[in-house]
């Protein structure tokens, strides 16, 4: 499994991952995660309180001449995955303070469109053992679409669902690896910045559909690799360190991939069957003279026979009326419009669920 090449799916290709991006057919990868050297520039050892040795980073691949030479590195790399997204393909780039603001400014000079910084939040991060800064809790990943006006994949209602059906949102209370997860070689860390398969499981259900190719150009031990495969996803890692390229062989070869396809698929909006808020009065669950309301119950509005609406002397569609009443030129009515269900205010859109759960 691991190769020089051709670009099946799964498969670790060894070499440089600008060389072999440009060998790669434009507009094949569905989405990039990439997890780049960091450029930490460690200088000397870093020791506990107890004068043990932190098992750093100084491995040759996070060591560039200056900044520049960085930037050159960054551009170059963010250009070539560029070149290989769909356009309707996103990038994850995932980095530390050392690193990510460069990336990011190099991403948008190339036309790349950040969606969402997310920070990851680690519940058992490195303490500061030299006392003289704060300490060091956190990673944080842009996710960007390869032009401004793509139609980008996201699964909103898995990110609800993983997240005990409450919106995600962008600051992410994950551990680091460790356990059993954590590769290791002669009793020591195969590789110093291994991630979560957590972080990539998130990752990669919010942004990509069973079937998708994923593009990793910093395999290192795999992770990504080993998640798309768990998840019904194909992978293309690209990793110049053959050793590491061994270890994610192996540990990719383990994995057969979901017992059941159905469990694994995630679906977007748009390709959720369209619900108009009439059928919800045919069926009965909402009847003629029903009261809908907002969160904070500032309006509200009758529910007609036919669909439509009304509040105060403004009759339309659930949309068109929240909009009017809030005096703005589009609103989202399946969000904001509330209903009690046994007591309880919950939003309309919760009638359209269950409607699509019985249509599927």
């Amino acid at each position: 499994m691991v190769e020089s090449s051709p670009f099946e799916p799964n498969r670790i290709l060894l070499g440089d991952c600008i060389e072999i991006m440009a060998r790669l057919p434009a507009g094949s990868i569905d989405a990039v995660f990439a997890d780049p050297p960091y450029n930490l520039q460690l200088e000397g050892e870093l020791h506990r309180p107890n004068n043990s040795r932190v098992d750093g980073v100084d491995e040759s691949w996070d060591r560039f001449d200056d900044l520049a030479a960085y930037d050159r590195f960054t551009r170059d790399w963010l250009a070539a995955a560029r070149r290989v997204l769909k356009p309707d393909g996103t990038l994850w780039v995932i980095g530390s303070y050392h690193n990510i603001f460069r990336v990011g400014s190099i991403l948008q000079d190339l036309g790349y469109w950040i969606l969402n910084d997310v920070v990851w939040r680690k519940t058992n991060p490195m303490p500061n053992f030299r006392g003289r800064r704060f300490a060091n809790a956190h990673e944080t990943l842009i996710w960007a679409a390869r032009d401004r006006d793509a139609r980008h994949r996201f699964n909103h209602w898995a990110m609800k669902n993983l997240n005990d059906d409450l919106q995600m949102r962008s600051d992410w209370l994950l551990p680091v690896c460790g356990g059993g997860e954590r590769l290791k070689v002669d009793g020591r860390k195969a590789h110093p910045t291994q991630k979560p398969e957590a972080l990539l499981h998130r990752v990669l259900l919010a942004s990509t559909v069973p079937g998708d190719l994923v593009l990793d150009p910093f395999f290192g031990t795999g992770t990504t690799g080993a998640v798309a495969l768990k998840l019904g996803r194909r992978f293309l890692g690209i990793e110049r360190d053959a050793a590491y390229a061994e270890l994610a062989r192996a540990r990719v070869t383990a994995i057969s991939g979901p017992e059941d396809p159905a469990l694994v698929a995630t679906r977007a909006a748009r390709d959720e069957p369209r619900i108009p808020f009439g059928w919800l009065v045919e069926r009965g669950w909402l009847r003629p003279g029903d009261v809908l309301f907002d969160q904070r119950k500032r309006w509200t509005a009758k529910v007609a026979a036919d669909g439509s609406i009304v509040a105060a002397d403004i009759r339309g569609s659930i949309h068109q009326v929240a909009a009017q009443v809030q005096n703005l030129p589009a609103c989202n009515g399946w969000q904001f419009w509330y209903a009690h269900v046994k007591g309880r205010p919950v939003p309309i859109d919760w009638f359209r669920q269950k409607l699509r759960a019985e249509l599927n």
